[in-house]
């Protein structure tokens, strides 16, 4: 990236200084070996530093996808680490997770949480509920068959077309049967519940830097904290969230094996 400041160096402090001195023979400004003329390079030399330093800032550190300096700075002021989870340790890495704390636009769709938690590391879907609805939905077997059209709609809403998911909140194959689109005659209360389906297990690998020969295992499974955390915080604040791990089988290839 060029430099947009200029930097004037000691020599050109100094050259300045010497010509706004006095003229005769009591000021021989012209002499290098005067000490008058060295007395000034001397001086001036912290200044040609200085001005570097705050060209460093102005240029460099104010711009958060490559402060170094600053770095810490920056991340205080918009509260990084997150304190959800591990904090990353490069400065690249850092500068990243800082330039994405402040371009992030908040938003409460399905797309938003699904893609931040791919920012972790995690794969999800997402289910919401609502009760049943006189004139929208029909007694019995509610559901129905993906026709492999993408998304898939179902025609057996009479006031307007509504999207189909699966168990899993995900779109409905072609001859998949989807989920119920309501939960009978529950509580209105079910609208403001959702469940995040997560896919992608939490692997913690023994580290010989960390970990102890003989107590820790070579691999621990476990919870996503760090989304739940994120989730907990970030969601709707009249909504509730249901974790489900469900998904999580022993011959799922993301689990690995103990």
């Amino acid at each position: 990236m060029s430099d947009r400041h200029v930097r004037r160096s000691g020599d050109e402090y100094r050259d300045a200084f010497l010509t706004l001195l006095p003229l005769g023979q009591a000021w021989p400004k012209h002499a290098v070996d005067s000490v008058l003329w060295q007395a000034c390079d001397g001086l001036c030399q912290y200044w040609g530093y200085v001005d570097g330093r705050a060209a460093d800032l102005l240029e460099r550190e104010s711009d958060p996808r490559i402060t170094v300096e600053l770095l810490p700075d920056w991340e205080r002021n918009w509260g990084l680490p997150d304190p959800c989870y591990t904090a990353p340790q490069t400065i690249a890495a850092r500068q990243l997770a800082l330039v994405a704390r402040m371009t992030m636009m908040g938003a409460q769709s399905r797309e938003f949480y699904i893609n931040f938690a791919a920012q972790l590391g995690y794969t999800i879907s997402i289910t919401e509920y609502r009760p049943f609805m006189v004139g929208l939905d029909r007694c019995g077997d509610n559901r129905v068959y993906g026709d492999g059209s993408n998304p898939m709609f179902s025609d057996m809403f009479v006031c307007g077309y509504l999207p189909v998911y699966n168990p899993d909140g995900e779109r409905v194959a072609d001859g998949e049967l989807s989920e119920y689109p309501n939960y009978g005659l529950g509580p209105d209360t079910n609208r403001f519940y959702w469940t995040v389906h997560v896919h992608q297990a939490n692997l913690m690998w023994f580290r010989c830097a960390s970990g102890q020969c003989g107590v820790d295992p070579h691999l621990r499974i476990g919870h996503a904290e760090d989304l739940e955390c994120i989730l907990a915080r970030w969601k709707p604040a009249h909504t509730e969230i249901v974790l489900d791990y469900s998904g999580l089988t022993p011959g799922d290839p993301m689990a690995g094996t103990p």
